[in-house]
C-alpha cells in the first residue's frame, strides 16, 4: 500500500514533535515554574516521571491523531486542513494532560496554573504543526507539479466529459488526476476518444475495470437531471472505496452543492467522502465496547432468568444463530435468544409476522420487548455489530430487495446495528416491501450518522422496550 511509508512519516513527526515539546515543557516547570514557587534556583534533574512521561506522552498524542483521523488519506491532506485539525486536537489533548498530569504541580499561585497550560499547548501545537505543515506542504507540491497522482476514470465520454477534461488537463497546477481512460454510458457518448482517451467498456463493468486499472477516483460526467442514470452509477459504484466525484450544473453550484477545497481545482461534487468525522467512528466504537461490556454484567441475572423460561417454554436451545450479512458485505453469525420452535424454517427461509404460530409463547413476550435481541451485545463487543445501525438481513432476502431496491448495497458501508431508524419506525419487517419501506430510513441514517442520532435512535429504542410495543 503506497500509503504507508507517508503515514509512518506523519506518525514519526508527531511522536519526535510530541517528545521535544514533552522535554522542553519539562525544562520550562524547572527552570522558570519551581523557582517563582520555592524562591530559589531549582537543580534540573531529570527523575523517573520525566522518562515515564517522554515513554507514554507521545504515544498518547498518536493514539489522539488517530482517533481524529490525522493519518487517513494522507495524500490528500491540505494544509489549512492540517492547521484546523492541529488547533483542535493541541488543545483538547493539553487539557488531558493538564487535568490528568499537572494540576497537582506546585506552583507559586493560581494565575501560574494558566502559564503552564499556555505553555504546554503552544508547545505541542507549534512542534505538530511545524512538522505537519512541512510534510503536507511537500505532498501537496509534489500533488501540483504531477509527481504523485491518482487514477482516475470518468464515467461518460460527451461534451460535458471533454470540457471537465480539457479544463483537469489545462490547470497550471494539477489536481492530482491522471486519467486511465473513460466508460461510456450510452452509445453515443464517446467523444472523448477523439481526444486520444481510452474507452476502457461501459458503466455496468465497473466493478471489474476499477481493480483492473487500480482506479482511485471517478468522475461522473453525466446531466445532473438524469438521476437514474447517476442513482445505477453510485450504486455500481458502492463498496469499491473510490472517491466519486460529480460534474455540477448551475443549480448545483447556487444550492451550495459545490464544495471546494482547492482554489485552483476544477469545480466538482464529491459524494460522501467521509460518513462520520474519524474521531466520532472512534467514539461511536468505544461506546459500543463500553456499553456492551456494562449491560452484560449488569443484565447478567436477568438474561440467565430469560435463558431458563426459553428453555423451559419449549424443546431446542437456548440461543438461535443464523447468518447474517454486516460490514462490507462480509457474513456473521447473530445471536439471539430464541423465540420460535425449532426447524421454524425447514420449508426455507421466511419472514415471520405478528400471528406467526412459529412464535413461542415466552417468544412472544420477548419481541414486544425486543428482548430477543439481548445477546447481541456479544456481537457488538467483538465487532460485528454496533449499538445502532441497519439491521442485517439473511443473503436470500437482500438477493429479493435487490431486485428493486438496489441501493439497499449501500446499508454496508457501516457496521449493522441492534436498532435502529428503521427498526425504530416500522419494528419487524413481515415481507420484501416493509423491508424496502425501512430501507429510506436506513440510509437516512448513514447520511446524517452521527453520535447525536445515534443516542436518540437508543433513547426511543429503550422507550419502546419499556412499553412493550415491539413489533
Amino acid at each position: 500500500m503506497r500509503n504507508r511509508p507517508l503515514t509512518l512519516l506523519y506518525v514519526a513527526a508527531d511522536l519526535i514533535a510530541a517528545a521535544l515539546a514533552w522535554t522542553i515543557f519539562f525544562l520550562f516547570r524547572k527552570a522558570y515554574l519551581e523557582p517563582i514557587k520555592f524562591g530559589y534556583k531549582v537543580p534540573v534533574e531529570v527523575d523517573h516521571k520525566y522518562w515515564l512521561g517522554l515513554a507514554l506522552i507521545p504515544l498518547f498524542w498518536a493514539g489522539m491523531f488517530l482517533m481524529a483521523g490525522g493519518y487517513s488519506d494522507v495524500y490528500r491532506r491540505f494544509r489549512t486542513k492540517e492547521l484546523g485539525q492541529t488547533l483542535l486536537i493541541s488543545f483538547i489533548g493539553s487539557i488531558i494532560i493538564f487535568f490528568a498530569l499537572l494540576l497537582d504541580d506546585a506552583v507559586a499561585g493560581p494565575s501560574y496554573y494558566y502559564r503552564s497550560f499556555g505553555a504546554l499547548f503552544l508547545l505541542n501545537f507549534s512542534l505538530f504543526f511545524l512538522f505537519r505543515f512541512l510534510i503536507t506542504s511537500n505532498t501537496v507540491r509534489r500533488v501540483h507539479d504531477g509527481r504523485i497522482g491518482f487514477n482516475t476514470l470518468l464515467i461518460g465520454g460527451n461534451e460535458r466529459a471533454i470540457a471537465i477534461y480539457q479544463e483537469i488537463k489545462g490547470l497550471h497546477k494539477s489536481p492530482g488526476n491522471r486519467f486511465v481512460g473513460f466508460v461510456n454510458v450510452n452509445g453515443g457518448d464517446q467523444h472523448l476518444s477523439e481526444l486520444g482517451v481510452q474507452r476502457l467498456g461501459r458503466w455496468d463493468e465497473l466493478h471489474t475495470l476499477i481493480p483492473k486499472h487500480n482506479v482511485e477516483e471517478a468522475i461522473i460526467a453525466v446531466e445532473s437531471s438524469e438521476h437514474a442514470h447517476i442513482s445505477r452509477i453510485l450504486n455500481e459504484l458502492d463498496g469499491t472505496a473510490v472517491r466519486i466525484k460529480i460534474i455540477p450544473d448551475m443549480y448545483d453550484i447556487l444550492a451550495g452543492s459545490v464544495k471546494m477545497t482547492s482554489i485552483f481545482g476544477a469545480p466538482l461534487i464529491e459524494v460522501n467522502p467521509q460518513i462520520m468525522p474519524a474521531w466520532q467512528f472512534a467514539l461511536k466504537r468505544a461506546m459500543d465496547v463500553g456499553f456492551s461490556i456494562l449491560a452484560m454484567v449488569l443484565l447478567s441475572p436477568f438474561l440467565l432468568i430469560i435463558a431458563v423460561a426459553v428453555k423451559l417454554g419449549s424443546p431446542g436451545p437456548v440461543f438461535f444463530r443464523q447468518e447474517r450479512i454486516g460490514l462490507g458485505g462480509k457474513p456473521f453469525k447473530i445471536i439471539k435468544f430464541r423465540s420460535m420452535v425449532c426447524d421454524a424454517e425447514r420449508n426455507g427461509p421466511q419472514l415471520s409476522s405478528a400471528s406467526d404460530p412459529r412464535i413461542t409463547g415466552i417468544g412472544r413476550f420477548l419481541r414486544r420487548g425486543r428482548l430477543d435481541e439481548l445477546p447481541q451485545f456479544w456481537n457488538v463487543l467483538i465487532g460485528e455489530m454496533s449499538l445502532v445501525g441497519p439491521r442485517p438481513e439473511r443473503q436470500h432476502f437482500i438477493d429479493e430487495i435487490l431486485k428493486v431496491a438496489p441501493h439497499y448495497r449501500h446499508l454496508h458501508r457501516v457496521r449493522p446495528g441492534i436498532t435502529s431508524w428503521g427498526q425504530v419506525k416500522f419494528g419487524y419487517a413481515e415481507n420484501v416491501d416493509q423491508m424496502v419501506r425501512r430501507l429510506k430510513y436506513d440510509i437516512l441514517y448513514i447520511e446524517n450518522m452521527s453520535l447525536a442520532v445515534d443516542l436518540k435512535i437508543l433513547a426511543y429504542t429503550v422507550i419502546i422496550m419499556l412499553k412493550g410495543d415491539g413489533k
